[in-house]
C-alpha cells in the first residue's frame, strides 16, 4: 500500500486530507477522470467543490506525484508517478493498460542532440476484449 503522506511531503507538498482522499482514490482506480475522482472524494467529503480538486491535480502534477494521460476525443485521466512505462489505450472503451518499455523502445527514443528526461508513449488502438466483441 502506498504511504500518500510520505509522497507528498517526498515532493514537497503539505499532506492535507483533500490530497490523500484524491491520491487514494487515483491509486484504487489506475487510471481516472477528473469528474470521477470528484465523485468519489465527494462522498467522504461533502463540502469539498471540484475547483479544490482541480488546484490539488495541478499542484500534485507540477510536483510529480501523479501524472496526467491525455485521450483523444475524452477528458485526461490522471495516475500516480511511477516508473516510466507506455499506455495501451483502447479507442472503443476507453480501458488504458500500463505496459513496460522494452529495451528496443529505449533505444529508438534516443534522438541525436537531443537529451530525453522523460517521456510519456500512449498507443491507441483496441483491446482484446473489443477486439472480439
Amino acid at each position: 500500500m502506498t504511504n500518500y503522506i510520505s509522497l507528498l511531503k517526498n515532493n514537497d507538498l503539505k499532506a492535507t486530507i483533500q490530497r490523500t482522499s484524491i491520491l487514494k482514490t487515483i491509486d484504487h482506480a489506475g487510471h481516472i477522470n477528473i469528474d470521477d475522482i470528484y465523485d468519489s472524494v465527494k462522498e467522504q467529503y461533502p463540502t469539498l467543490s471540484l475547483a479544490t480538486i482541480y488546484k490539488n491535480i495541478i499542484v500534485m502534477q507540477e510536483n510529480n506525484v501523479i501524472i496526467e494521460v491525455p485521450l483523444n476525443g475524452e477528458k485526461s485521466k490522471y495516475e500516480l508517478k511511477k516508473e516510466e512505462h507506455m499506455h495501451l489505450i483502447c479507442e472503443v472503451c476507453g480501458e488504458i493498460k500500463d505496459t513496460q518499455i522494452t529495451p528496443a523502445t529505449k533505444e529508438a527514443l534516443v534522438i541525436e542532440n537531443f537529451r530525453l528526461k522523460a517521456s510519456q508513449i500512449n498507443l491507441f488502438g483496441l483491446c482484446e476484449k473489443c477486439q472480439n466483441a
